[in-house]
């Protein structure tokens, strides 16, 4: 049914027609048919071309996860535009800047974000319209703004090379940047998808990471091509998603360790019916062995490890489900996150040289891959700066290749502990504490020192019930690791802050250590 489907517009207009009656999404008690959600597709598509919104124009949005997204992205593709999701959990100077590096003519938002919108709204540069999901407020309703629009196709058609959607950056260093992926990036790797993922439209898909990030807006999207039923979840509750995934039988999902290991220590998890789990792929940040055991066991479905980037589209690389047996004969490929995805290559670069470094040793992570983003939106010095003439994207995580080509993930470049000249990759260090029955999630800083430059630090959250001191701490980490590696301190926090897909924000927790130093190494 999908072979047809080249571009996103393709995706509405086909299943639209040939799959009308069936159920494409439902949010809540909320759901729409694939014939509805091409109507209203339609609408807003009609909506914006008399808004002005012409070709590769981009429409900003600004919700949660909810319906209106999707009919926001198919909408905008029928005209070949793009649509911009902003994080939501940005405050009003970040979403002013997101909306007008995109010059986006139309912003549509959802009434819970107007108290973001109106201290900026005066600043907005190239804003024209603002449509309200959920109340008008001083602007137009998103129902009344729909329902005046033609539900006639405008029939404009889309090339393999237009931008489809633009996602910002995380932007944990600097200024967010625009990442425009094309229908080519989404479509070259969607077919092998239907393929390793075993996606097919009887499946019924959990989008429950937020949309705008690559692994939520991504996944959604892999679904959404083979015309499977989406289950939207709105905000990320574990004790829902168990729910959900009973009620609606649930075959499909993507998440991230996080997650998981939420849903782990529900009350409900244990009574639950999962048997319609079919598989369930997770990334974005490393999984404890413990963790990843306990989802194996008690999800009983098959598990697959996923790395990628906003820049790449999502998955480069694939960690089958056959490589996360504890008891087989590679469990040391559980810390690894796969081998490199059809149609991708992967090279490990000392950076110094721009030489590949040899198996084993660890360097930058490069990718080759059609997937690769177009470039940065309005900066072409940031897209030159890492996309390489030849076409590598420079990822700036730090990884080695073992002799089987597996990929393991040591951290991102540019949180590299320098300790008396060596190297500290974070990432290690918190795999081996993680395995410390008196933590139930580690975080590993530099922090300044007077004699290495740099030393390292682990922020601790406790696990329940179990009594751990800093030196037992940082004596569990010299039995384990090289001496340079380990924590000299250890401070302890209720939780560690995250963004949304999961990452830990380092910068945050570094900040305090580093304050009134011109930079945040040594």
């Amino acid at each position: 049914m999908s072979r047809e489907i080249t571009t996103i517009a393709d995706i509405i207009r086909t299943h639209g027609k040939n799959m009308a009656g069936t159920t494409s999404l439902v949010e809540g008690q909320r759901t729409r048919t694939w014939g509805e959600l091409l109507e209203r597709s339609v609408r807003v598509a009609n909506a914006l071309r008399t808004a002005g919104i012409n070709a590769q124009d981009r429409v900003a949005f600004l919700d949660k996860n909810s319906i209106e997204h999707f009919e926001i992205f198919y909408g905008c593709s029928l005209i070949n535009a793009v649509s911009v999701d902003i994080n939501w959990r940005l405050a009003g100077p970040e979403v002013e800047f997101i909306v007008n590096d995109a010059a986006a003519k139309v912003l549509v938002v959802h009434a819970d974000f107007l108290p973001v919108i109106e201290p900026i709204r005066a600043n907005l540069t190239s804003t024209k319209l603002i449509v309200v999901i959920g109340g008008a407020g001083g602007d137009i309703d998103y129902e009344s703004w729909l329902a005046g629009a033609s539900t006639e196709d405008p029939g404009v058609i889309s090339e393999d090379h237009d931008v489809a959607f633009q996602l910002y950056s995380s932007g944990t260093t600097g200024r967010p940047k625009g990442v425009m992926l094309t229908n080519n990036n989404f479509f070259c790797l969607l077919p092998g998808a239907r393929q390793f993922w075993k996606l097919s439209d009887d499946m019924v898909n959990l989008v429950a990471m937020p949309l705008f990030h690559i692994g939520g807006g991504g996944w959604a999207t892999a679904g959404q091509y083979v015309g499977a039923k989406s289950i939207i979840v709105r905000e990320l509750d574990p004790a829902g998603i168990i729910n959900l995934i009973q009620e609606h039988r649930i075959t499909h999902g993507f998440l991230v360790p996080v997650a998981l290991q939420f849903m782990l220590m529900m009350p409900n998890v244990n009574d639950a019916d999962f048997s319609s789990l079919s598989l369930m792929v997770y990334g974005a940040s490393p999984i404890s062995l413990e963790v990843l055991t306990k989802s194996v066991e008690t999800f009983k479905c098959d598990f697959m490890q996923v790395y990628g980037l906003t820049e790449t589209t999502g998955a480069t690389t694939l960690l089958p489900a056959e490589d996360h047996d504890p008891n087989g004969p590679n469990p040391h490929r559980l810390r690894s996150c796969g081998l490199p995805a059809p149609g991708v290559e992967i090279r490990i670069m000392n950076n110094a040289n721009n030489t590949e470094v040899p198996t084993g040793e660890v360097g930058e992570i490069w990718v080759k891959s059609p997937q690769v983003m177009k470039g940065y939106w309005n900066n072409q010095k940031a897209t030159d700066e890492s996309i390489t003439s030849d076409g590598w994207f420079k990822t700036g995580d730090a990884g080695y290749k073992d002799a089987d080509g597996y990929i393991y993930i040591h951290d991102r470049v540019k949180d590299m502990i320098v300790s008396g000249g060596e190297n500290v990759y974070p990432a290690e260090v918190e795999s081996a504490l993680m395995s410390h029955p008196g933590i139930a999630d580690v975080a590993v800083i530099g922090v300044p020192d007077a004699k290495w430059g740099e030393t390292v630090k682990a922020i601790v959250v406790k696990a329940a019930g179990v009594e751990v001191t800093e030196n037992d701490i940082i004596e569990f980490a010299k039995a384990n690791l090289a001496k340079f590696k380990c924590p000299t301190s250890v401070d302890w926090i209720d939780a560690l802050p995250r963004n949304p897909s999961g990452k830990i924000l380092k910068k945050d927790l570094r900040a305090p250590y580093w304050e009134g130093r011109e930079r945040m190494v040594n």
